[in-house]
């Protein structure tokens, strides 16, 4: 139980910005990031309540439209924009970029392209509306089960492909895992995504792992591989697909 735990406290925090607690048996094993991906859907978990609760108060008080910004813009806080970074990245490199080696060095500039920018002004803009659209409860539960199902989609390039550069981001998972711990990972992801939702919650988190999957293999064909890049664009389409599916079936409008 302390080693699992020790996964679940690893895995946070490198998804977050929070300064975890220390404990002994933390030190008993320096646990790669690749060795925690069944633990990514409840890091999403934990995440997700964030913005759910940040939109549920905001809601007290202010519009939809503005809770529904403020939910998003806590979420980036939280994680540090760690995967909007990685989308910007990834737009500029898979349109700016006509070959594998100038894809691969767009991708690591730091500078933000006309590809970036646009791609992060349609995540949170897509997100911000999808968000808005919905009442209260719904709003939050939706929020919960894009975050759970989001995180857990990374687990399908660790499986399907190997990692594109010799360091970065990436690295950390360049290992692999193994077909039934993505088994795993996904079906954790899924159920937690039904519980939270029934039925629209399912199929939002099948719509978002086939997002995911399939900027996976766009990129992975382009690249040889994934990057720490890639995986946070994997992140943000899964978000996106699933917010917007929710909203479809949830709407109050």
């Amino acid at each position: 139980m302390q080693a699992e735990l020790g996964k679940l406290a690893h895995a946070l925090g490198f998804f977050t910005r929070l300064t975890l607690p220390d404990p002994v048996w933390r030190h008993a094993a320096p646990w790669r990031l690749d060795q925690c991906a069944r633990w990514f859907p409840a890091c999403g978990l934990l995440i997700g309540i964030v913005p759910a609760l940040c939109w549920l108060v905001a809601l007290y008080w202010l519009p939809p439209v503005i809770a529904a910004g403020l939910a998003i813009a806590s979420a980036i806080a939280l994680t540090g924009a760690l995967h909007e970074d990685g989308l910007s990245d990834t737009a500029d490199g898979l349109f700016g970029g006509h070959s594998r080696e100038r894809a691969l060095e767009i991708m690591r500039d730091s500078a933000i392209g006309t590809y970036g920018a646009a791609a992060l002004f349609l995540s949170i803009g897509l997100r911000w509306a999808a968000l808005a659209s919905l009442a209260p409860w719904a709003g939050a539960a939706a929020l919960v089960i894009a975050h759970v199902v989001a995180r857990g989609s990374i687990a399908l390039a660790l499986n399907l492909s190997p990692y594109a550069r010799k360091n970065g981001t990436g690295a950390l998972v360049s290992h692999g895992i193994s077909r039934g711990e993505l088994a795993r990972t996904l079906i954790i992801a899924i159920l937690l995504a039904s519980l939270f939702g029934g039925w629209a919650g399912l199929l939002a988190a099948l719509a978002g792992i086939a997002a995911a999957a399939f900027l996976h293999w766009r990129m992975a064909s382009r690249l040889g591989g994934y990057t720490g890049d890639t995986l946070g664009a994997m992140e943000q389409v899964c978000e996106i697909a699933i917010l917007v599916v929710l909203a479809g079936s949830w709407s109050v409008s």
